[in-house]
């Protein structure tokens, strides 16, 4: 069976573009049928695109195009994994932001490729890391920052109800169920029972 290359573009969310993914791939000749995509977060490799790509297209002696290292995963440990899955399936991937991964190689000078390959991989994934990293730190701090100004983040904190005490008393008292007094208060059963404790 004659080998074949496809190519793989993704982006976060859906409110962004693969344009500059794809105008990449059309200067490189791609036919449309051969280009995957998806719109899903790079922190894990759960993408229903790239799962097609990994269990139904790509065969061995095929090639894999994509953009930049992290179209793959943001996950240093993910990359890793999903090039060694790529050297084992025998499938070559073509990175098109490492020149070094676009070349062609004379036979028997292979083993060049692939130490140039695997310490710019290595740079390269540890940066996607990295970013990663920066971007949780920097959300933990605006997150700090937010509850120093008395912002309140999450859920609001319940309020009794002005009849709580009275309902609260009764209940206690065996005077009416929890359910009579969920009504008369008009909380839900969690925000009951929490309330309750805190007594």
């Amino acid at each position: 069976m004659e080998s074949r290359t496809f190519y793989y573009a993704r982006v976060s969310s859906k409110d962004q573009n693969l344009d500059r993914q794809l105008a990449a791939f059309a200067a490189l000749g791609a036919q449309e049928r051969d280009i995957v995509t998806d719109k899903e977060s790079g922190k894990d490799l759960d993408r229903s695109g790239y799962n097609a790509l990994k269990t139904t297209m790509l065969r061995r002696g095929d090639t894999l195009v994509i953009k930049s290292l992290d179209r793959l995963s943001r996950n240093k440990g993910d990359i890793k994994k999903e090039l060694e899955f790529f050297k084992e399936n025998g499938i070559r991937l073509k990175v098109l932001d490492l020149p070094t991964t676009m070349i062609e190689l004379p036979e028997g000078q292979e083993w060049v490729f692939d130490m140039v390959n695997n310490i710019l991989i290595e740079v390269l994934a540890s940066i996607a890391q990295q970013e990663r990293e920066t971007i949780k730190k920097r959300q933990a701090e605006g997150i700090a920052a937010a509850k120093e100004k008395g912002k309140h983040l999450g859920r609001p904190a319940l309020i009794y109800p002005e009849n709580w005490n009275e309902v609260y008393a009764a209940w206690k008292a065996g005077q009416i169920t929890a359910k009579m007094a969920m009504e008369q208060t008009g909380l839900k059963r969690t925000s009951f029972y929490k309330l309750a404790s805190n007594q």
